[in-house]
């Protein structure tokens, strides 16, 4: 497999396009698109691309590009887009839609803030707007991590089991425009990873068929039930096409959550993102001073990994969960699911909110390190602590 140094955007655009190429056999690819800072380099890439039995379509807005992807996967095609920010709010509708139609639809979103006040740096709080919708989600650390995931998301997509869209995310510009040694994959290997797509319910000319008619509650309940019970598959389905993936590429995409030094800790970080690079040099320097310090990443975010997540911990009785977003009034998103997966099986565990990172703020080491300190000193956890603010005599009353 060539290695380049490229941005973590061309990562994203390069598997896009390559998972695309792999349908050619079948019914091909297709994908709406639109750009928006600090995603447009994705969409860029895609349009150049030569695929042998494809089309991308430049449209007028986000909410067009999620329609236009949606009517292409309804056909049968491999379908995928990319967005960001308040691109995504304009799209959500049709995000919506795209997971209760059970299409396995790939879209990468560059998490940039949510304006106003008008923001282009990295903030989850774009795609964990979406938590609740029947999306998988995945949050990416470096361009590596980008282009496997985004492979294996079509996979795990598409598989029969499963058939649900996925979000691949990675934060701003950190990512995006950072370049680094990426493997590329070749287009055989992905040919091998990625069998053609058939779709069991698109459409057909032959048939008749209506989507997203009006339905009675009970057959609107069986729907939600099903999806359900498709989230609960995940994570077993998830290792198969992980296996496989390791096989055919030579190469480990990572689990669902990957863990640092936590067979023994007492203090484990939780993280997502870039945020995870940091812990973990930190945690590293710690270990060599002779702190019995953890790292927790947490790849992904929909279905939540609890059982993965209560055994990383299991040693731990401090638990720190670093959020780069916030859900207004009750503080960070990944907090609330942690608390949630230990609610019941550990009354012992001391889980503290960190918020910091937000609005593209830098979380260096020394953030790290005062978040290790204040850790230190609880003996109950308290409300979210907002990291990197300094009071203003402007604020709001």
């Amino acid at each position: 497999m060539p290695v380049q140094v490229i941005t973590g955007n061309h990562a994203a655009g390069y598997a896009l396009s390559v998972a695309g190429e792999a349908n050619r056999a079948a019914r091909g690819t297709a994908c709406g698109i639109y750009p928006i800072t600090p995603q447009t380099e994705i969409v860029e890439y895609v349009a150049k691309f030569p695929f042998s039995k494809g089309r991308v379509v430049p449209v007028e807005s986000e909410h067009s590009a999620m329609a236009v992807t949606m009517g292409a996967s309804m056909n049968g095609a491999r379908a995928f887009t990319a967005s960001s920010a308040n691109g995504i709010a304009y799209m959500a509708e049709n995000i919506m839609v795209a997971g209760y139609y059970r299409l396995p639809i790939v879209m990468v979103a560059v998490n940039r803030t949510l304006g106003p006040p008008w923001n282009i740096w990295a903030d989850q709080g774009d795609t964990l707007m979406l938590r609740d919708f029947a999306w998988l989600q995945f949050y990416c650390e470096d361009n590596q991590e980008v282009l496997d995931t985004t492979l294996l998301a079509f996979r795990l997509a598409e598989e029969r089991r499963i058939m649900l869209p996925v979000l691949v995310c990675m934060d701003a510009f950190i990512v995006s425009h950072t370049q680094t040694e990426t493997s590329l994959a070749e287009q055989d290997d992905v040919d091998r990873f990625l069998p053609d797509l058939d779709l069991p319910h698109r459409m057909r000319s032959e048939e008749a068929r209506t989507l997203g008619g009006l339905a009675w509650p009970h057959e609107g309940l069986s729907m939600r039930l099903e999806i359900d019970e498709a989230m609960k598959r995940v994570p077993g389905v998830f290792q198969e096409c992980r296996e496989s993936f390791t096989q055919i590429f030579g190469r480990d995409p990572g689990d669902v959550i990957q863990t640092f030094a936590t067979d023994d800790a007492d203090c484990v970080l939780i993280a997502s993102g870039t945020m995870a690079t940091t812990a973990r040099e930190v945690v590293r320097q710690r270990r060599e001073a002779g702190e019995k310090t953890g790292l927790v990443k947490v790849k992904m975010f929909r279905p939540f990994p609890e059982d993965a997540l209560r055994d990383a911990c299991r040693s731990a009785n401090r638990v720190a969960v670093l959020d780069r977003n916030y859900a207004a009034g009750v503080g960070g998103v990944f907090w609330q699911d942690t608390r949630a997966a230990f609610q019941g099986h550990r009354d012992d565990l001391l889980i503290q909110n960190y918020l910091t990172g937000l609005c593209g703020g830098d979380v260096t080491p020394a953030v790290i390190d005062d978040i290790l300190a204040d850790l230190g000193t609880r003996s109950e956890a308290g409300d979210p602590v907002w990291m990197g603010i300094e009071a203003s005599e402007g604020t709001l009353q």
